[in-house]
């Protein structure tokens, strides 16, 4: 990906949602052969020069002073998630960034101590483009008990989240408001992908998907951005039904752009109910050991004795 090419185009449909209304300028009714403000108007409102803006949007000026950058973010009405998206691709055009492979991801022993100690509580660690790293149990019994649980062991075939949501009909079918689901991703991923122009691994997954999936290209397209910190999701389990989830992101110890995922439920609802059946389900087989009649060598009649059972 191309960080002045990327740059530009967020500025081309941020100024294309906008209306003269929107920003208290007048509308004279005239016709426009674009929608929303054009440039001029985006470069008044910005205090810099129409000519100016018009270089920084064509990828032809890259040395935006963080001021500057602040400015136009306020007259594109752009939020905090956005604004922090349009200093990351400016710093990206900047750098002029060669892609490069980027090393394989990995997580710390104490990670997967942290992952156990979660219990009954379903979770994962997600890596920058969305490779689940690891997970514990009841994260795998929840968002993917269809593919092989050892695969995030695996550096080079690790379950891919934003792979999952658009390509793997399973993981479709789990969320009730797919589209919703899947927009918090490519919207998450758009976020990543700011920061990280000269990620490889990252733009080959982006021209995988947008070749696949035309709603993935779609919602690609629209450069909304967005973090995927916590976010409230029906899910429609194979083995529990129907079962409201808090999804919810945060950062481990030095986890720079990994996260562990935990999916949360209401303290006595009937998703946490659904919750604890699953892990019920999906426990492993537990051998126990229990009183049974063993026959004695001499007498051939059974006398107290222990014997296990699968």
């Amino acid at each position: 990906m191309s960080g002045q090419r990327e740059l530009g185009d967020f500025l081309q449909t941020r100024r294309a949602q906008l209306r003269p209304e929107d920003v208290g300028l007048p509308d004279y009714g005239d016709r426009r052969r674009v929608p929303g403000l054009r440039r001029e108007e985006l470069a008044l409102l910005a205090g810099v020069s129409s000519s100016y803006y018009t270089r920084l949007e064509q990828g032809q000026s890259v040395g935006a002073s963080p001021e500057i950058l602040d400015a136009i973010g306020r007259a594109l009405h752009l939020d905090e998630a956005e604004q922090r998206h349009l200093h990351d691709l400016a710093g990206s055009a900047r750098r002029r960034a060669v892609a490069r492979r980027p090393p394989a991801e990995h997580v710390d022993a104490s990670i997967f101590g942290l992952l156990e100690a979660f219990g009954d509580v379903p979770a994962l660690v997600s890596g920058r483009r969305g490779d689940v790293l690891a997970w514990n149990r009841m994260g795998h019994a929840l968002f993917a008990s269809h593919i092989d649980p050892a695969g995030p062991m695996d550096p080079d075939n690790r379950p891919n989240l934003p792979r999952l949501i658009f390509l793997d009909p399973h993981t479709r079918a789990l969320y009730a408001d797919w589209p919703r689901k899947a927009r918090a991703v490519v919207e998450n991923l758009r976020m990543t992908a700011g920061r990280h122009t000269d990620d490889a691994l990252l733009t080959s997954l982006v021209g995988e998907l947008a070749m696949k999936s035309a709603e993935f290209a779609a919602m690609w397209a629209d450069h909304k951005v967005s973090p995927c910190d916590s976010a409230v999701y029906e899910m429609n389990h194979p083995l529990v039904g129907s079962l409201v989830v808090t999804q919810q992101s945060m950062r481990p110890p030095r986890g720079e752009e990994r996260h562990i995922v935990l999916g949360l439920a209401e303290p006595g609802s009937p998703s946490q109910a659904a919750l604890r059946l699953l892990s019920q389900a999906t426990a492993p087989e537990v051998r126990r050991e229990r009183e049974c009649p063993v026959a004695d060598a001499r007498s051939g009649s059974p006398s107290p004795g222990r014997c296990r059972t699968p």
